[in-house]
């Protein structure tokens, strides 16, 4: 039988668990040094007790920036194999995390098969769930209701959840006077806020905290604190409302770990490039050196379609800058709920994001992929080059789509590939550019 409750507090007993054996095997980092980390804060490892199919990874210090998919159940598409064909295409990819955001239906037996087939980590925003769960409309659930519908998803074997605690009622009046473009574009945070204005009550998470914390210690579920007020525009970009939330999210996540629970703070959103490192900081300094979870940001509002190319912009240099955790965005953000293609496109752009910045931050081995892909294009190797590729079978079948007369070569350049002329001079051989009889 364990000797600790959490991750957190067995690294503060100096113990080494299998989840940090397994950390810093895929990090190539020592078991001490993660460790260290997880006592201090600055790395989680989101394990619930419930999860057997995980396979643990750790999010934040010195770490490979992680990605996480989000799908799941709603009122217009409840098409649940649809979902679970999404979730196959997060493992196939790799993707270290899968939010289930569904409101809508079965949505326990959803979760339960969920975390028994996915080896990603799974997380959940339990506001999302209440009205379902507690068969109550808003104004009619009590502030120990949602307790309830927390503790139902850390028994279901949840990893992580993302619980709005900051927007208390501070929060909200810096958030009243800033007059915002967009107000509050965070599902959850505008649930709670239209609860805390109906009802006149403080934030239930914030009030009760310690409870929330009682129950997230139990299953050693990890709070993603989530960023309520976090702009939906680029006009609300740094406001009073997002950096007074942020304030308290800091508090917040010292109380966290003073009771040996693991935090993720969640951040922006939507935020012009030149504002993106200084919030990094920012984020880092209010919070402790937590591990930062960014939602984007999108670096401008102007291209529905194409989100997964701004978020990518910003996800790039947000973790450039000290964030941690990517959530992916897709082409259909501000459109629709997401096709499989979508989460396909959405995936490869966070990986791609997230992989460039891990190489701008010089962490171990990752240049070691864009060195293999290299030789292979060097080599005018084709297989070496699918094997190597963030999405090996689109490589595939754009080579294939319209095949050149030489293996050797590609449709594009032919004979004239800059790879086979330069390797040939240097090898000693001539080149020949007439087409062969």
């Amino acid at each position: 039988m364990s000797t600790y409750a959490t991750q957190m507090d067995a690294a503060k007993q100096g113990i080494i668990t299998p989840e940090m054996e397994t950390v810093a095997k895929d990090e190539h980092l020592s078991p001490e040094l993660i460790r260290e980390r997880v006592a201090k804060g600055t790395v989680c490892i989101p394990a619930n007790i419930y999860h057997k199919s995980l396979h643990p990874a750790g999010v934040g210090e010195g770490l490979r920036t992680k990605i996480n998919v989000n799908l799941g159940i709603s009122g217009d598409c409840h098409d649940y194999s649809a979902e679970f064909e999404k979730v196959k295409l997060a493992l196939q990819f790799h993707c270290e995390a899968i939010m289930d955001l569904s409101n809508y239906g079965k949505t326990h037996t959803f979760r339960k098969q969920l975390v028994e087939m996915s080896s990603a980590m799974i997380g959940t925003v339990p506001m999302y769930d209440a009205i379902g769960y507690l068969e109550k409309d808003l104004a009619d659930i009590k502030a120990t209701d949602f307790l309830k519908v927390l503790e139902a998803h850390a028994k279901a074997g949840v990893d992580f959840q993302t619980i709005h605690a900051g927007i208390n009622r501070r929060a909200v009046e810096a958030l009243k006077r800033q007059k915002r473009t967009t107000n509050i574009v965070s599902r959850g945070g505008s649930l709670l806020f239209a609860w805390m204005e109906m009802t006149g009550n403080e934030n239930p998470f914030y009030e009760y905290y310690d409870d929330v914390l009682d129950i997230l210690r139990t299953y050693d579920v990890t709070i993603s604190l989530g960023d309520a007020l976090r702009p939906g525009s680029i006009a609300d970009s740094t406001d009073a409302g997002q950096i007074s939330e942020l304030v308290e999210l800091g508090a917040l996540t010292k109380r966290a770990w003073e009771r040996d629970v693991q935090v993720m703070v969640e951040g922006p959103g939507h935020m012009a490039m030149d504002e993106i490192a200084a919030n990094m900081k920012l984020q880092k300094r209010l919070c402790h050196g937590a591990p930062f979870y960014v939602l984007g940001p999108l670096v401008t509002d102007v291209a529905p379609g194409y989100d997964h190319i701004t978020a990518a912009i910003g996800g790039a240099i947000a973790a450039m800058n000290g964030a941690d955790f990517l959530c992916y965005v897709t082409p259909a953000e501000h459109l629709r709920l997401p096709d499989l293609q979508d989460v396909r496109d959405g995936i490869v752009a966070s990986k791609i994001a997230a992989h460039a910045a891990d190489v701008a931050k010089g962490l171990p081995g990752a240049r070691d992929w864009d060195n293999a892909m290299s030789q292979a294009r060097c080599n005018v190797d084709w297989e070496g080059m699918f094997a190597q590729a963030i999405d090996p079978e689109k490589a595939r079948n754009y080579f294939e789509s319209r095949p050149p007369q030489d293996k050797h070569t590609c449709s594009m350049c032919g004979k004239m590939c800059a790879m086979r002329t330069s390797s040939k001079i240097l090898n000693g051989e001539n080149v020949s550019l007439c087409p062969e009889e």
